[in-house]
């Protein structure tokens, strides 16, 4: 006998979770700078791409499993679903793997993302398919959305969900970093993985005036691209932690903090800039810039991309606050 699938009733749950799920995030302003993707949101059935998750639990998680046979564990599952908070959605040895992002995260990075009707939208990071299923929602054609991903069990799972829920989006298994030159040009590129390197290849494959959108260190940066080999944008003012970017290179070292009073070791906002400027600053110089600028917001700071030279700053690109990135250089 095979497993016993979501009923009726926990169709009417997952909707009427989904309704209340859209509402918070309206409330929350996620998707003020382009509110059409509220009908996305409104008709994508977030419970079919995470036909099960796991939450943290005390000395471990708890898998919640849209099959289960117990109603209200089902139930659980379905409301679980559309809570505005990422869901864990596959581990190895202990290890996050792969998750589906908070929603309304998701919104604000979409809203940000500034798509046209008509744009070819490259997906760094499948994940569980959601995100792509709201692309191709928004676009009115799964075509434009191509998404890739390292681990063929992601990409094999993103394919099925992204069936049943009835949306044809191109999903390739393959290095994120170097993006889908076959399917290349896009208008739009988005990350849904940290990085700690601007891969130089997702450049050459965006159309010249399009967006490239990506979790940085600990923050999200919208660069506008001019051509190949310059792009220019600032951050959002959200804090973003996302899975690294497999592939990508190893996530840098923690800086060793000694010097640095406990309240900014503490504060969110300095370790944002530590994260910036760790190829630079050792972290006393980075805590007294910090302290002198008046503890400066993320909408403050940006990356620059020109040529061989890539590198974060603080106000303007070409003030008296600049550090090299990995894999390039300050001018």
């Amino acid at each position: 006998m095979g497993a016993q699938a979501p009923g009726r009733d926990v169709e009417e749950v997952a909707g009427q979770a989904r309704a209340a799920l859209v509402r918070e995030i309206e409330l929350s302003g996620a998707w003020n700078a382009d509110p059409v993707w509220r009908d996305a949101f409104a008709e994508v059935p977030r419970h079919l791409f995470v036909p099960y998750y796991f939450v943290g639990v005390a000395g471990g998680y708890e898998r919640r499993w849209g099959e289960s046979a117990d109603p209200a564990a089902r139930e659980r599952w379905a409301r679980g679903a559309y809570a505005d908070t990422p869901l864990a959605t596959r581990l190895r040895n202990g290890e996050l793997l792969s998750s589906s992002s908070q929603p309304s995260l998701m919104a604000l990075m979409l809203a940000e993302l500034g798509v046209r009707d008509g744009d070819r939208v490259l997906e760094i990071g499948a994940g569980t398919g959601y995100n792509a299923a709201l692309l191709a929602h928004r676009l009115g054609d799964g075509s434009l959305v191509t998404s890739v991903d390292l681990e063929p069990d992601i990409t094999e799972a993103a394919r099925r969900h992204l069936a049943a829920a009835g949306y044809a989006v191109s999903v390739v298994t393959g290095d994120g970093a170097r993006g889908v030159p076959e399917r290349a040009p896009f208008d739009r590129i988005i990350a849904t993985c940290g990085l700690s390197v601007l891969p130089r290849p997702w450049l050459a494959q965006c159309r010249p005036g399009g967006r490239i959108l990506t979790p940085f260190g600990t923050g999200v940066v919208v660069l506008d691209v001019r051509d190949a080999r310059h792009a220019e944008g600032r951050f959002l003012s959200t804090p973003a932690y996302f899975v690294p970017l497999r592939g990508g290179g190893p996530p840098p070292e923690p800086a060793p903090l000694g010097g640095v009073p406990t309240a900014a070791r503490e504060d969110e906002l300095f370790r944002f800039l530590l994260a910036l400027t760790r190829a630079r600053l050792e972290p006393r110089e980075a805590y007294a810039l910090w302290d002198r600028e008046g503890r400066p917001t993320r909408e403050r700071y940006g990356v620059t991309v020109s040529g061989e030279h890539a590198w974060a700053w603080l106000d303007a690109p070409e003030g008296p606050y600049a550090w090299p990135l990995a894999g390039g250089s300050a001018p």
